[in-house]
């Protein structure tokens, strides 16, 4: 009988022969379905941005660490600049870079621990200014003292346009207001402010730019820490004004702008602040003067009655020659003031006109003229009452009135000097070196600084 034999051979095992792209391949598919939307927490080192536009660093921590990598358009897309020793979380998969075989993390977004990205932004974009001296006072232009025109940059929906036109309505009427409308909120914010700041330059209507938007957060004022808005600012000709947000609110065009406004209102305050001051004094000095003139016209008729009657009758002939030519001047003034009151008036109506476009224009236009037509009734009576009364006030004056007048004083080669706030000059104890004044003319005035001081010594009694 045949034997059978039961022995078994142990089967050869099969090499498998992995190409080193395959191999790669395979483990980068294994890798990226495992690993395909994670976050992770390091310290980034070796940050080195390429020409292309990528982004390349390495996260690191105590015990290992791995390369990272965002494209062009991820890398775009962030609100801060990765820095060497800044601690992130990176959000992205994991791949294997094949033509070197390295594990790799391919970012989608950078965000760091411990502070907001917008804030980390506005804190690398204000050193980086700094650095370059954009924040410089010795680059800060001063404003005009009585600007004709100002251009306002901000929204012409909100809250903020309307208080800026009350508050300079009520303090300097004759400045002209042009509002240049951007959005002041939103991812095209910046680009309309930096649009409307080369439009208001080159249009030649303005002697400053005021930049104004209300409060918000962060990220609603998240346009003006932009360095585009700040290169805009910089490159301006015209002296830019920042009043943006509340007091506490600080953004990067504050920085840059030539004068920084707690609020929208207080710049409305600042640029009419010279003219409103004047306003006040000339008011003031008006009243002095129209009650020297009765002291000195009750003067004068106590004079005139004890003068001789001959010699009465020919001084008072040669003064009403003289009172005739300056009634003559009065009528000039009072025609021509008359005039800049009726264009004063004109031009109010043309502004309301185009104001009421959009409030019932027939009715208001209606009150209006009827306001305007009482107006000038009243006025014309009044003018006439007060030529009535200058008139026989002037034929009593004595020829001493206008050698009194400080006005005649200047044509006579004196002059008037102003401190810088206003304040009249009668010692040399109240300036020093390097202040400014001003000087007033039977003219006009003008402006100087005090070289020096030379004060004269009082004489021993």
């Amino acid at each position: 009988m045949k034997q059978l034999d039961l022995s078994f051979e142990e089967p050869q095992k099969v090499r498998r022969i992995w190409p080193v792209r395959k191999l790669v391949e395979h483990v980068c598919e294994q890798v990226e379905q495992e690993f395909a939307d994670i976050w992770v927490e390091g310290e980034v080192s070796n940050c080195r941005p390429a020409p292309s536009g990528h982004l390349y660093f390495t996260l690191k921590d105590a015990d290992a660490q791995l390369p990272v990598v965002l494209f062009r358009r991820q890398a775009l897309l962030l609100r801060f600049k990765p820095q060497d020793g800044l601690h992130v979380l990176v959000r992205g998969r994991v791949s294997v870079y094949a033509q070197r075989g390295q594990l790799q993390l391919v970012g989608e977004t950078i965000e760091p621990v411990g502070a907001g990205s917008l804030q980390l932004a506005f804190e690398q974009l204000k050193e980086r200014l700094k650095a370059e001296g954009l924040f410089d006072a010795s680059r800060k232009r001063p404003l005009p003292t009585f600007p004709r025109s100002v251009g306002i940059i901000t929204s012409p929906t909100g809250a903020v346009i309307r208080d800026f036109l009350n508050i300079v309505g009520r303090r300097h009427a004759g400045l002209t207001v042009i509002v240049c409308a951007a959005a002041v909120q939103g991812e095209s914010a910046a680009g309309e402010v930096e649009s409307a700041l080369a439009q208001l330059n080159a249009s030649g209507l303005v002697d400053l730019i005021v930049i104004a938007r209300g409060g918000g957060s962060l990220e609603d004022l998240n346009a003006f820490n932009s360095e585009l808005v700040a290169r805009a600012i910089l490159a301006s000709k015209l002296p830019v004004v920042s009043a943006i947000g509340h007091e506490t609110d600080f953004t990067i065009a504050d920085f840059v702008a030539d004068l920084r406004a707690p609020t929208p209102s207080a710049a409305a305050e600042l640029i009419t602040e010279a003219q409103y001051r004047v306003a006040e004094r000339l008011e003031l000095q008006t009243n002095r003067l129209e009650r020297a003139t009765r002291f000195q016209l009750l003067h004068a008729r106590q004079r005139l009655e004890i003068i001789p009657l001959g010699r009465s009758e020919r001084r008072t002939t040669a003064m009403l020659h003289r009172l005739g030519q300056q009634l003559d001047d009065f009528g000039f003034r009072i025609e021509a003031s008359v005039s800049g009151l009726v264009r004063d008036r004109q031009r109010a109506v043309d502004e309301l006109a185009a104001d009421v476009l959009h409030h019932e224009p027939r009715q208001m236009l209606g009150r209006m003229r009827e306001r305007l037509g009482v107006g000038e009734t009243r006025l014309e009576r009044s003018l006439e009452r007060t030529m009535r009364r200058w008139t026989a006030r002037i034929e009593a004056l004595d020829g001493r009135l206008r050698s009194l007048s400080p006005l005649a004083v200047l044509e006579r080669g004196y002059a008037l000097v102003l401190a810088e706030d206003g304040a009249v000059i009668r010692s040399t104890t109240q300036v020093a070196q390097g202040d400014r004044m001003r000087t007033r003319l039977s003219d006009g005035e003008f402006s100087s600084t005090v070289d020096g001081v030379v004060r004269k010594m009082k004489r021993k009694e």
